[in-house]
């Protein structure tokens, strides 16, 4: 049986990043998608590569960043409604206390701590030194940015932005669509 080839959607720097990742985890890079550009990396667009690829030899890196959440979501859906499997992954030198509770396609960079009883749903990003305490959820399609601190009993909505070292202090629900900045302590009277 062959093995799993990765295409990366998005050639921009995110999806640049994540070909590192890959290479770093000597798993097959099949190309970039990309529904914009042209390079001699960009294989084509996504649907190209429906019409050319198999959904069983090949699964999707969403590399689309943080700048427009909503589209990534979109982009998201697309992809599963096509038949294509979104890749998770989850970086050696991550620490991850259940592994099945991160969700397909959630992406977990190096030295990530995700603690017991933590869900991650779809489509996360969880950046290098992230730590996630115990009994926490994260949402779908949300970023949190290095060195960004979940305290235990967090509830993180949908498409959220955690910025570089932001602390969201325990047993706070940060609703779905949220911004908060680098460096901000997030806590009950902050929403």
């Amino acid at each position: 049986m062959p093995k799993t080839e990765y295409l990366i959607y998005g050639a921009s720097d995110f999806g640049i990043l994540l070909k590192d990742f890959l290479d770093f985890h000597a798993m097959p890079f099949g190309g970039f998608i990309d529904d914009f550009r042209k390079n001699h990396s960009v294989i084509g667009t996504f649907e190209d590569v429906v019409n050319h690829k198999s959904s069983s030899e090949c699964e999707i890196v969403l590399g689309l960043g943080y700048n427009n959440l909503p589209a990534r979501l979109n982009i998201m859906n697309r992809i599963r409604a096509s038949g294509f499997r979104l890749a998770t992954l989850i970086h050696q030198n991550a620490y991850v206390r259940d592994p099945s509770n991160v969700h397909q396609g959630s992406i977990i960079m190096a030295n990530v701590t995700i603690d017991y009883n933590v869900i991650i749903a779809e489509a996360a990003v969880l950046w290098p030194g992230v730590v996630v305490n115990h009994d926490s959820r994260i949402g779908r399609n949300t970023f949190l940015s290095p060195s960004a601190t979940i305290c235990g009993f967090v509830n993180i909505g949908e498409s959220c932005f955690i910025g570089a070292g932001a602390i969201v202090i325990d047993h706070v629900d940060v609703p779905s669509g949220s911004f908060i900045k680098a460096g901000a302590l997030y806590g009950k009277g902050n929403h």
